[in-house]
């Protein structure tokens, strides 16, 4: 580690040879560094060679930062100057500074009683000075497991034995040829009567399909035989492509369906539905529509006539609120009169 700028280059398998564990070893040490936050990725490695034409093999090397947990600095009371990896401290808080100067006065009580404790012992006939030496601890430093690989976290499963059934080795011929699994349900389409579907009507469908799609943009993302499904109700109704691609161009759609056939048939659900309920409000108002287009599709001379009629009745109707009203006509004459005489002539008779 390059300790000035608190770099260093992770070399796995040199980092395995200097400390003479396994590569396993080394990356689980790492990651455990890692997590503690004493290790951030600064350059992420990858297998890209770097070398230059001629040279062996070079890949890019990953590079980490020796950082201190900011939980740390928080508790030891340090004041940062910068953030993440750029931080350094400047200096110490209150509860710092506290904690420092207590720090200093417990170890200057404990060098004290450390020195008396040595005038005594020295002070008497054939004492033995004590010598400190560190603690050896086997069961943690074990210098014969260096070697070896830490334990995997979790349990251990080992797999189970395989069973062998008895019998002959191979796969008898009769169970071979024998269908163990259900045969595939094919779905039946059937029209609006009952009847099954043909495949003559499904193929005269997609030729129809066939002429709408290149006409139609947005339905290009579907396949013809999707199309054929959901532009079924029009095909069968006896439809060309000409009044398809109409309607379909008259949604006058300025995005494009993800799924052509899915918006194609919500549509015209849509419109089926709307159609029923046009058809049901008719029918409990009482609409007749044969008795409504009765006077378009009588002759010119009697559809005048009729006209005339209700004009007379509407006229004579609006005289009498008139005169029940008190108010004067202001013609000399009566306009329903006029509007009778001349039916009642020759001239407004029909032909």
């Amino acid at each position: 580690m390059d300790y000035r700028r608190g770099i260093v280059v992770y070399d796995l398998a040199g980092a395995a040879r200097r400390t003479g564990t396994s590569p396993a070893t080394v990356k689980r040490h790492v990651k455990v560094l890692r997590e503690l936050g004493a290790l951030v990725w600064l350059v992420h490695g990858s297998k890209r060679n770097i070398a230059l034409p001629g040279e062996p093999y070079m890949a890019t090397a990953t590079i980490y930062g020796a950082v201190i947990p900011a939980v740390f600095d928080e508790a030891m009371g340090h004041r940062l100057a910068g953030s993440g990896y750029e931080g350094r401290v400047c200096g110490v808080t209150e509860a710092g500074r506290e904690r420092a100067v207590a720090q200093v006065r417990s170890e200057a009580r404990h060098q004290g009683r450390r020195r008396t404790e040595q005038e005594r012992s020295s002070g008497r006939r054939g004492a033995r000075v004590r010598t400190v030496r560190p603690v050896d601890n086997v069961v943690v430093d074990n210098p014969s497991s260096q070697a070896r690989e830490p334990h995997s976290p979790g349990r251990y499963h080992r797999s189970p034995a395989v069973q062998v059934e008895s019998g002959c080795k191979d796969t008898s011929r009769e169970r071979a040829t024998c269908r163990t699994a259900p045969r595939p349900s094919f779905k039946i389409s059937y029209n609006p009567d009952g009847s099954r579907r043909t495949a003559g009507q499904t193929q005269r469908a997609i030729g129809i399909i066939q002429q709408v799609r290149p006409r139609v943009t947005w339905t290009q993302r579907a396949t013809s035989r999707e199309l054929e499904v959901a532009l079924r109700p029009r095909t069968d109704a006896g439809w060309d492509s000409q009044r398809i691609t109409e309607e379909l161009h008259s949604w006058h759609l300025t995005w494009r369906p993800a799924r052509p056939a899915a918006y194609i048939r919500a549509r015209l659900a849509q419109q089926a539905t709307a159609e029923h309920q046009t058809a049901a409000a008719e029918v409990a108002e009482g609409w007749d529509e044969q008795e409504a287009s009765g006077p378009l599709a009588a002759s010119s001379p009697d559809l005048v006539r009729s006209v005339m009629h209700g004009l007379a009745e509407g006229l004579a109707t609006h005289s009498a609120r008139q005169a029940e009203l008190g108010l004067d006509d202001l013609t000399d004459h009566s306009a329903a009169a006029t509007m009778a005489a001349f039916l009642n002539s020759g001239t407004g008779a029909p032909a």
